[in-house]
């Protein structure tokens, strides 16, 4: 579930302006991989309309468990962010999906060039990544169990 901290609204209406003036909108197919877990994070997204799942590789099994889904306004992907910049998770679109679709390099070198919009989109990614590791922590929990019996 989003929050207005892991949407782009966390940002200043300035800084929003700036980030989106340097997207261009992109569509995915249902079921179509935005990435893959341990792949390069050149890029991300927010979600314009339809709904985005991330999974995770679990050994053993063959399908990836989903950890949380994305809708409107939020961000897929915050890999792109931090060294060596490769996916943690994996993405796919599981409805018809138009995005925001961003370059990590272009908007790095922007947060590089302006300090204070650095600061808000490192303040936002981390809000994100916060909201994902709780969204993940729990639904490991519902998947494999909170405690075992001894």
């Amino acid at each position: 579930m989003s929050t207005p901290t892991t949407t782009m609204s966390a940002l200043s209406t300035e800084h929003r302006s700036q980030l989106t003036d340097a997207s261009y909108e992109v569509q995915f197919a249902q079921g179509e991989r935005l990435f893959d877990e341990g792949d390069r994070a050149d890029r991300f997204w927010v979600v314009r309309t339809g709904l985005v799942t991330l999974d995770i590789k679990v050994p053993g099994r063959r399908r990836s468990p989903v950890l949380e889904s994305l809708s409107h306004g939020e961000l897929v992907g915050w890999s792109w962010m931090f060294p060596p910049a490769v996916w943690h998770l994996g993405a796919e679109a599981m409805t018809p999906v138009r995005a925001l679709e961003f370059d990590a390099v272009r908007v790095r070198r922007m947060c590089e060039a302006d300090p204070w919009f650095g600061h808000e989109v490192a303040m936002w990614v981390g809000a994100v990544l916060a909201h994902r590791l709780q969204a993940a922590r729990g639904r490991l929990l519902d998947l494999y169990g909170s405690s075992r019996a001894h």
